[in-house]
C-alpha cells in the first residue's frame, strides 16, 4: 500500500501563490493515479486535480488557469502549484492515490476511488 505525505500549505493573501508537495512511498512497481482534494469546514470534499505517470491530467473547473499539477517521477513526488489564490480556495488539502487498472488513460475525479490518503495540509487565503 502506498503511503503519502503532503507539505507546503500555509497562509497567503488573495492573489498569492503556494506550492503543495505530495511524496509517495511504498509500492513503486505499480501505476498509481494521484490527486489533490480539498475540504473546507462545513463543505463537501472537492476534487482539485488528478494525474498519474503516463496518464492524463485533469483539473476542476474552478482551478483551471490558476493551478498547475506536475510530477517528479524520480522522487515519487507530485506538486500542485497554486497561483492567483482566492479566499474560497481556503481549506484542508489532501493528497490521495489509488492503483490504476484501467485503459482510459484517465484518473478518477471521484475521491471514493482513492484508497490512500495523506494527513492533509491547511491552505488559508485571506482577502
Amino acid at each position: 500500500q502506498v503511503r503519502l505525505m503532503e507539505s507546503g500549505g500555509g497562509s497567503v493573501q488573495s492573489g498569492g501563490s503556494l506550492r503543495l508537495s505530495c511524496t509517495a512511498s511504498g509500492d513503486n512497481g505499480a501505476t498509481y493515479c494521484m490527486g489533490w482534494f480539498r475540504q473546507a469546514p462545513g463543505k463537501e470534499r472537492q476534487g482539485v486535480a488528478t494525474s498519474g505517470k503516463g496518464l492524463e491530467t485533469s483539473y476542476a473547473h474552478f482551478v483551471v488557469g490558476r493551478f498547475i499539477l506536475s510530477q517528479d517521477n524520480s522522487k515519487n513526488t507530485m506538486f500542485l502549484q497554486m497561483n492567483s489564490l482566492k479566499p474560497e480556495d481556503t481549506g484542508m488539502y489532501f493528497c490521495a492515490a489509488y492503483r490504476y487498472h484501467g485503459q482510459s488513460g484517465m484518473c478518477a475525479t471521484d475521491g471514493n476511488f482513492y484508497t490512500a490518503w495523506g494527513q492533509g495540509t491547511q491552505v488559508t487565503v485571506s482577502s
